[in-house]
């Protein structure tokens, strides 16, 4: 069973609770706009288009589910865990218009992860494993879109990723505490998540929260390491510009 401390949940709570903030603060700023007369309406003719175009920055907070193997309880280490490690992942949209609800979206992107795994020893120093590496990220999207209200809607979004690691860089730590996490080089994720579209004069921008949750098992260590299977965890603030 995978454990993470309490400082992560905080970190990961903590980011939850501050866009949830933002996604209000813009919705409760489009409502009082409206209350107050008219209001302009921009890229009035944006859905027209079948094809849109954009980019995107985004900041994953990424970590691994560990299942321990059965050589765990035997082994040493009393605690095994994979904390939560920033990122950062930019790319460009390619969004297609099918009706007035739904769209297919693409988003390939360019991801740079720091993730690890650390063993925790009663009466001697953690050991820490770490994986740098570059990720090309393909996902195929459903896009469900709310009606739109003067210059803001509401979105869903679900679907799957194909994921290639392109490099690795190996971490070399002080007195051989840290090494190199030995995994597989693609990934295979389910995806789903909710975003806010906000249209201005000449763009839309959009900030979404994005979970993502590995389906293929990427460990390709030794069994006696404790772990039997390894499944990326993603947690993404995207901020899109179309």
């Amino acid at each position: 069973m995978h454990t993470i401390n309490l400082r992560d949940l905080l970190h990961l709570h903590r980011t939850k609770i501050v866009i949830g903030i933002l996604l209000l603060c813009a919705v409760s700023q489009e409502v009082k706009a409206q209350g107050q007369g008219y209001v302009r309406r921009h890229l009035e003719y944006y859905d027209d288009k079948p094809i849109h175009y954009g980019i995107l920055f985004a900041m994953p907070l990424a970590r691994y589910n560990i299942r321990h193997s059965d050589s765990f309880a035997s082994d040493s280490a009393y605690l095994i865990q994979s904390p939560l490690k920033g990122a950062f992942r930019m790319g460009f949209i390619i969004n297609a218009y099918l009706n007035e609800r739904f769209d297919i979206r693409t988003t390939p992107s360019v991801s740079l992860y720091e993730r690890e795994v650390k063993y925790s020893y009663p009466n001697s120093p953690d050991k820490i494993n770490k994986r740098e590496s570059t990720w090309l990220e393909i996902p195929l999207l459903v896009k469900y879109k709310s009606k739109r209200r003067v210059n803001t809607r509401m979105y869903m979004i679900a679907g799957v990723t194909m994921g290639i690691e392109t490099n690795v860089k190996k971490s070399n730590g002080g007195s051989g505490s840290n090494g190199r996490l030995d995994t597989q080089t693609s990934d295979f994720t389910l995806d789903y998540g909710v975003g806010y579209e906000r249209f201005f004069e000449f763009f839309k921008f959009s900030p979404e929260l994005r979970f993502s949750h590995g389906l293929k098992n990427v460990f390709q260590g030794a069994p006696s390491s404790g772990i039997s299977r390894l499944t990326t965890h993603t947690v993404t603030l995207y901020l899109n510009f179309e």
